[in-house]
C-alpha cells in the first residue's frame, strides 16, 4: 500500500511519516499534487498556512477533489482539514471543496490554541478503534461546515465549540495533530491505515 503525504512546503513530516509507517505500507512525501492522488492513500499535514498550501495545489485542485469524492482514502490533519473545505478567513485561496463550508478564527482570548484539549461526543469508527479522548492541538483557526452532520467528534476551546473531526465518505478531517497525541493518537492514523486497506 502507498500512502502519499502531500508536501506543501511546511513543516517537518517526520513524525508523521512515523506514525503512518507499518508492515506493508510505503509513505512516500510527495509535493506534486496529481501524483499525490494516485496513492492508495492520501495524507494532507498540519502544518503551514491556508493561503500557501492551496497555492501549492492549484495545479491540480480539480484532480485532487475529483478523487477524493470518488473514495481515495483521505487524512487531513489541522491545516489539512482545513484544506477540505471550501476557504479560509485565513488569507485567500480556494480550499478542495470536499465539504461544504469554511475555516473561521477561533472565537478566543488565547489564539492560537497550543496544547492538550479534550475530545467529546466522538463518533466515527476511528475513533472506536482508538479512544482519543484528549489530543495535541496547534491552531488559530477551525472549520464551519455548511452542514453539521459531518462532524464527528467535538472539542471547546475557552466558550467556543468547534468540530474536532469530520467525515464525507472515506475523507476524514481532525484539528488536532494525532501524530503528536501520545500513543492515543498513533493509533487513531493507523486505524485510518487499517481502514484505507479494506
Amino acid at each position: 500500500m502507498r500512502v502519499a503525504i502531500f508536501d506543501y512546503g511546511a513543516g517537518n513530516l517526520h513524525s508523521l511519516a512515523k506514525s503512518l509507517a507499518a508492515p506493508g505500507v510505503d509513505v512516500v512525501i510527495e509535493s506534486d499534487p496529481a501524483a499525490a492522488v494516485r496513492m492508495d492513500a492520501l495524507v494532507l499535514p498540519g502544518v503551514g498556512a491556508f493561503t500557501a498550501a492551496a497555492e501549492r495545489m492549484t495545479s491540480a485542485r480539480d484532480v485532487m477533489r475529483q478523487a477524493i469524492s470518488r473514495g481515495l482514502p483521505t487524512l487531513g490533519i489541522c491545516l489539512g482539514m482545513q484544506l477540505l473545505f471550501d476557504s479560509s478567513a485565513e488569507g485567500p485561496g480556494e480550499g478542495l471543496g470536499v465539504i461544504p463550508g469554511r475555516v473561521r478564527r477561533l472565537d478566543a482570548a488565547r489564539v492560537p490554541q497550543i496544547g492538550w484539549n479534550g475530545v467529546s461526543d466522538a463518533r466515527d469508527p476511528l475513533f472506536e478503534a482508538a479512544p482519543l479522548t484528549i489530543a495535541y492541538y496547534a491552531n488559530s483557526y477551525v472549520c464551519a461546515p455548511d452542514d453539521e452532520r459531518v462532524v464527528t467528534a467535538w472539542s471547546i476551546h475557552e466558550h467556543d465549540r468547534f468540530p474536532a473531526a469530520v467525515r464525507a465518505g472515506r475523507a476524514v478531517g481532525v484539528q488536532f495533530h494525532p501524530e503528536k497525541s501520545s500513543t492515543a493518537g498513533v493509533e487513531f492514523v493507523r486505524a485510518f491505515i487499517r481502514e484505507a486497506q479494506r
